[in-house]
């Protein structure tokens, strides 16, 4: 059995990531291999991430193609038996950390999609971004089976599940397409466990840059609502959910009439030190209810 850990690379030093997988790798001959595919970084970081002889394979892509399609690319380069699929930005923490994915394969041989979960560095704990994370985002406990969880940062996948549930390359923008990749799946059977095995997130987004990117985010969600045959996927997404209700009920109106009232002093405190989440739910709902009739 052999995993194939597949890191998409835009514009970050991931010098640091390799090196600990390559120690786990070399001193317990894991049968394991490291592909990196640099989705166009400047030419600073190509320089810096040169693994020739770390890694087994590094291409490098004359420009980019986004998260969705970067990740099905592997597939054409990845050996193994499974993929690991590892955001650039993040460290390695246990020193067990592919021993652990290899024993829960072991253990629970039937199970196509394993979630790794992960934590967020204390640094940029209080950002917008990792408040959000931290208390919507990473699952708690040893384990658990709600496929809802799953985030790519940090999973592993069957290959020929992979090849049956490649994610949507029609989602090129930033926004839910990690979700929309877990929700095809959970809807078609294929067998989930998410274990406490995490990565260390290193996302040092500012709080405006992440409001921006909700908007893109929430423009995607739109986009995938204007096909009928996405509705089965997108039904339960909190803010969609939230937003067809107030539709609905005919309360769109005066929902955004108070919003605009108050909309300076909500987006002062998103982009404060202490950004209130229950105003962050608000302030996607805006952006929703703008967008529906």
């Amino acid at each position: 059995m052999k995993i194939s850990i597949c890191i998409p690379v835009y514009n970050f030093d991931v010098r640091e990531l390799i090196y600990a997988l390559r120690k786990e790798i070399d001193c317990y001959s894991i049968n394991a291999e490291i592909i990196l595919i640099d989705d166009a970084s400047d030419e600073k970081f190509k320089s810096i991430n040169r693994f020739q002889d770390q890694v087994a394979q590094l291409v490098l892509l004359d420009k980019n193609i986004g998260r969705s399609k970067i990740r099905n690319l592997f597939l054409n380069y990845a050996q193994g038996d499974y993929l690991l699929f590892l955001d650039c930005d993040v460290k390695i923490e246990n020193i067990h950390f592919l021993r652990n994915y290899f024993t829960e394969i072991e253990t629970n041989p039937d199970v196509e999609v394993i979630y790794g979960n992960f934590k967020i560095d204390r640094k940029f704990s209080k950002t917008l971004r990792n408040r959000y994370s931290v208390e919507r985002e990473i699952f708690s406990g040893s384990r658990s089976s709600d496929f809802s969880v799953l985030k790519t940062v940090n999973f592993l996948i069957k290959r020929d599940t992979f090849e049956k549930f490649i994610f949507n390359e029609k989602l090129t923008d930033y926004g839910y397409e990690d979700y929309i990749f877990a929700r095809e799946m959970q809807l078609s059977g294929v067998k989930f466990s998410a274990i406490n095995n995490p990565v260390i997130h290193f996302d040092d987004t500012i709080n405006a840059f992440f409001l921006s990117k909700t908007e893109t985010a929430i423009n995607s969600l739109y986009r995938l609502s204007k096909d009928l045959e996405n509705e089965t996927l997108i039904k339960e997404i909190r803010v969609y959910r939230t937003a067809n209700k107030v539709v609905r009920y005919r309360f769109k109106t005066i929902f955004l009439i108070i919003y605009n009232l108050f909309e300076n002093l909500i987006k002062k405190n998103l982009l404060s030190e202490n950004p209130n989440l229950m105003l962050f739910d608000i302030y996607k709902l805006s952006l929703m209810l703008k967008k529906l009739k």
